[in-house]
């Protein structure tokens, strides 16, 4: 399913993981009024078919483009959405794209080897102990996930943390812990070098799943980067501060036209 409105610049929301398309309703609702603005489901993710890896789901987000005929979108991803962004830039190259803007992302999750910018707290060991407790605890697991998406709890009004457990638990568990296995696989910073496009870093200031510092990172790493922080926010500004996301995604959209 692929939620579509407004027109004018194609821009593509791709969500994160365990979610829907649908968690950028609020977003193409301020937006549409000036560009074109898709949310699919990404493979893995709700009726889309196909591997939840993010090969395929970069795969079908250039079938996307290439079904609507999208001249030169933007890519806004979110979480897991980023690096769906990343790997198609990978895959695909830059030449075709307007622009990309991550939102509370890194380019690789797992902390060893002297890199310390993935997801707090993040290993090798601790990720597979996660992966385990998806496969025993699915439920149990979706409130965790729940619980570390916003700055403090209840959540934003209008998908809070009840709203984002119950999103979460209708998963199929199997299919987003073959997701959660290539994020935990991913390494993308060679990548994050090469983008030869413009670049929106967001994240949130009170994120409690990545540092602020690997959005400082990412600004250093490409060549042509911008960092926006949004000050009230935790991992998911679009939805924490929707009014200061919608504001600043239209001016680096301004500032590309």
């Amino acid at each position: 399913m692929t939620i579509e409105a407004g027109s004018g610049r194609p821009v593509i929301f791709l969500h994160g993981w365990t979610m829907r398309g649908a968690v950028f309703a609020g977003q193409i609702a301020r937006l549409a009024g000036r560009a074109r603005c898709l949310a699919p489901d990404l493979p893995g993710h709700g009726a889309a078919p196909g591997p939840a890896r993010l090969d395929a789901m970069a795969r079908a987000v250039a079938a996307l483009i290439a079904e609507r005929g999208l001249e030169r979108p933007v890519l806004v991803g979110w979480s897991m959405g980023a690096a769906v962004a990343w790997r198609y830039a990978r895959l695909f190259g830059c030449a075709g794209l307007a622009g990309i803007v991550s939102v509370d992302m890194s380019p690789r999750l797992i902390n060893q080897d002297g890199w310390t910018l993935g997801m707090i707290g993040q290993t090798t060991r601790s990720a597979a102990a996660f992966a385990r407790r998806l496969a025993s605890d699915w439920e149990g697991a979706a409130g965790a996930i729940a619980a570390g998406m916003f700055a403090r709890p209840p959540g934003p009004r209008g998908f809070d943390v009840d709203a984002a457990r119950a999103q979460i638990a209708a998963c199929d568990p199997a299919r987003m812990l073959e997701a959660w296995r290539d994020l935990a696989a991913m390494d993308e910073r060679a990548t994050i070098g090469a983008l030869a496009l413009p670049f929106a870093v967001f994240h949130g200031a009170r994120s409690r799943v990545y540092p602020a510092e690997t959005a400082r990172w990412l600004v250093r790493a490409a060549p042509q980067a911008e960092r926006v922080a949004f000050a009230r926010s935790g991992h998911s500004p679009h939805l924490e501060e929707p009014d200061a996301f919608a504001a600043a995604l239209g001016a680096f959209l301004d500032r590309l036209d």
